[in-house]
């Protein structure tokens, strides 16, 4: 099985190629939009400012990638910022449209929670995910340890509410911790540094690529 992780300059690319390799598939990190349709599978890392990322994949020619993903139903899977790039909006350093597969806007953690407490940000460290439904991907996992890591300070928000499947409680917000619609997959956190979690739920996903799986 072939993995292509899209290199559009703003990824942590050796973690999560590493991470995939360990699993047992191979990967191939390319801009080139021919070569990742090729591969079985895709990821979208991320690390950096929204608009800054979507500059980068208008420069790369990279923004019709995705119209041919939706369009085969092509398994991908968006980390942390690449996650938030699969949204319609964000409004870090004003507002910048994104890719526009999910619904809703990526806003900014306030840091003051309902009852005027302050908390930190960024979310940082580890948070246990509370799961919502369970698709297919998910149906043979069984998770010895719910706690994954994340480092953010900007989420998902007005997502629809069947796109939801899993999401961690901070600073009194609903933080969408792993999205789906169709063949496309998002999680906030890095399942690359997420320990036994981690490596579940990213070999369920390689496996569903693998078996050829309705991600419904």
């Amino acid at each position: 099985m072939k993995i292509g992780i899209i290199d559009y300059g703003m990824g942590n690319l050796f973690s999560v190629e590493q991470a995939v390799k360990r699993l047992g598939a191979e990967v191939v990190i390319s801009q080139n939009k021919e070569e990742l349709l090729a591969t079985d599978g895709l990821i979208l890392p991320g690390v950096g400012a929204f608009p800054d990322a979507m500059t980068r994949l208008k420069e790369t020619g990279l923004m019709e990638l995705f119209d041919d993903v939706v369009t085969q139903s092509k398994p991908l899977l968006g980390i942390c910022l690449g996650m938030q790039l699969l949204f319609e909006e964000s409004i870090e350093k004003g507002s910048t449209k994104g890719l526009g597969i999910f619904s809703g806007k990526i806003a900014e953690f306030s840091g003051v929670d309902h009852s005027g407490s302050a908390y930190r940000v960024p979310h940082m460290g580890w948070n246990n995910l509370q799961f919502k439904r369970n698709p297919t991907w998910l149906r043979n996992v069984h998770l010895t340890d719910d706690y994954v890591y994340f480092v953010h300070s900007f989420y998902g928000t007005q997502l629809a509410a069947d796109d939801l499947v899993a999401y961690a409680d901070y600073g009194d917000e609903i933080v969408p911790g792993i999205v789906q619609k169709g063949s496309i997959t998002g999680m906030q956190f890095h399942p690359e540094k997420s320990g036994a979690c981690g490596v579940s739920l990213l070999t369920a996903w390689l496996e569903s690529i693998q078996k050829g799986a309705s991600n419904s």
